[in-house]
This record gives C-alpha cells, sequence and structure tokens, in this order.
C-alpha cells in the first residue's frame, strides 16, 4: 500500500528513530493494517531495543548457535533477504519469514544489518530498494527509518520510492532554517508527499507548533511528538508495547500521557490522511 519512510538532514538528534517507533506502534494497535518497520541502521540498535531487550536474550541465542550449529543472531534478515535476492529466488510473503513479530498479524520488524564493517554493509545497503519494493506488495504499511549512515546513492533510491517522506526537525532556529534553504535548494523538498515532525517537541517553547508552522509557512499545523520521560524509558528497557498498551484507555486530559497519546494519534492520523490524498492525485 505505502512506503514510509522517516528522515533528518541534522546532525544533531532530531528524535526520528523513537517518534517512528511511537508512531508504528500505536498505527498496529489502532489500526488494522499489515504493517512492517525497515531499519536501515549501522551498528546501532536503537530501533531493536525499542522492542527486545537483547542483553538477556544473549545467552540463550549463544546457547542456541552452539546446540543447532546455525548463524542465529550472526546475520539479520536483511543480510539474508541479499543472499535470496541475488538467487532470485524471491516473493513479497517471503519478507515476512526474515522478519521479527512485534505483534502478530500487525507489527514486524526488518532488523538492520549485523555487520560491524561499514564495506560490508554499504555492499548490502544497494538492496534495500528492492526489498522495500517487495515488501510494499505484502505489507499495508513499510515504515523506513532511514540511516544517515547510508551511502548518499541508496538513500536517495528509498526516498525516490517512498510515497510518503517524513522530515524530522528540531525545535532549534537553526534546524528550521536549514530545512528552508533545503527546500529552497532541493524540489525534492517541495514535493506533496513531505511531511514535517518535530520530534521531542516542547510545548512551552516559543518556537511552538503554530509559530513553526507559520514561520514554515506550511497550509497544515506541523505535527509533534512531545518528549515523554515515561516513553522513553519504556523504549531504553524495550518496553514500548507496554507503555502504549498501559496508555491507550487514558481519557484525563491533563495527564501528560494523554497528550503524549493525542499527538502521536495526530501524526498517524496526517500520515493516512496525506496518503489518501496523494492516492486521489495519481
Amino acid at each position: 500500500m505505502a512506503i514510509i519512510t522517516f528522515m533528518s538532514h541534522e546532525r544533531k538528534e532530531t528524535g526520528q528513530t523513537l517518534s517512528l517507533a511511537a508512531v508504528a506502534t500505536q498505527l498496529a494497535i489502532e489500526h488494522n493494517y499489515r504493517t512492517l518497520i525497515v531499519s536501515t541502521s549501522f551498528a546501532d540498535k536503537i530501533l531493536e531495543n525499542c522492542f527486545w531487550d537483547y542483553e538477556k536474550s544473549n545467552m540463550s541465542a549463544i546457547s542456541n548457535q552452539m546446540e543447532i550449529g546455525s548463524k542465529v543472531g550472526v546475520e539479520s534478515g536483511v543480510e539474508a533477504l541479499t543472499r535470496v535476492l541475488a538467487g532470485n529466488r524471491t516473493s513479497p510473503e517471503i519478507i515476512r519469514n526474515y522478519s521479527k513479530t512485534i505483534l502478530k498479524d500487525r507489527l514486524d520488524m526488518l532488523v538492520s544489518p549485523r555487520t560491524t564493517d561499514y564495506q560490508e554493509y554499504a555492499s548490502i545497503t544497494p538492496n534495500y530498494a528492492d526489498i522495500l519494493q517487495m515488501a510494499n506488495r505484502y505489507y499495508d504499511m513499510v515504515i523506513v527509518d532511514l540511516s544517515d549512515r547510508l551511502p548518499p546513492n541508496d538513500m536517495n533510491n528509498i526516498l525516490q520510492i517512498s510515497n510518503l517522506v517524513v522530515v524530522n526537525i528540531t525545535q532549534r532556529m537553526e534546524c528550521i532554517d536549514n530545512f528552508l534553504k533545503l527546500r529552497e535548494e532541493n524540489e525534492f523538498y517541495k514535493g506533496k508527499n513531505i511531511m514535517l515532525l518535530i520530534g521531542r517537541y516542547d510545548s512551552f517553547s516559543k518556537y511552538n507548533i503554530k509559530n513553526i508552522t507559520r514561520y514554515l509557512r506550511e497550509k497544515r499545523d506541523v505535527n509533534a511528538i512531545p518528549y515523554n520521560t515515561l516513553f522513553f524509558e519504556a523504549c531504553s528497557e524495550a518496553k514500548i508495547l507496554d507503555f502504549f498498551l498501559k496508555i491507550r484507555n487514558i481519557t484525563d486530559e491533563t495527564d501528560r500521557n494523554y497528550v503524549f497519546l493525542k499527538e502521536t494519534k495526530n501524526v498517524i492520523a496526517t500520515i493516512i490522511y496525506k496518503l489518501q490524498e496523494l492516492q486521489m492525485k495519481i
């Protein structure tokens, strides 16, 4: 149905990965979409650590390797898929076989390459575009966490096949101006499939949603994922799914978790609306 790519041109932290994790998790809970998260990072498990505690599972994985002599934990699904692509033995359903289940029949993840050698990583990344297009034939939503470590050509290929590109920014004036400059210099970022998202949002800043929207001359309000201590702690403890399940029935509007959930739902609603809008214009 759609490839949705979260990206940022900023070197400083924008909250891109955790914003994606929040959106994908709540999307899986709230909507009946079959969704795949795709991590493209190099030597970085921030996204995966939101869902799995690798320290606790590491010993059992080593034990399994010793017992069955396999490569369990040595390589990722994308590395295995690269070999499958080379052998031309592919079908859209095969993506699920190499992905990890987060929420059955709702949310899977294709984890990032396990290699710690950048040259090896760069030899794998050209396959992402083909993998994403194949996954898009099986899943309703394919949500990509675009790493800034990707070779530029591979990064561009992913952006070009994306139905929607979520550009993550911060409330720093420098970051906001950087996006303005980027949009002026690159036609791609003037497209209707570009959506802005403020990560780690602080509503008390003078650079709030309304002011940023006005400054950037956007027709609709820029979306945001608020900073929430409990959410960030849940991400660090591999308990993000538990966190969203616990807060889903909150009704107290003064509760900070209510505000966090409301804004996350607003981001999802905007994504769905923009995808529908773009589909109507095809």
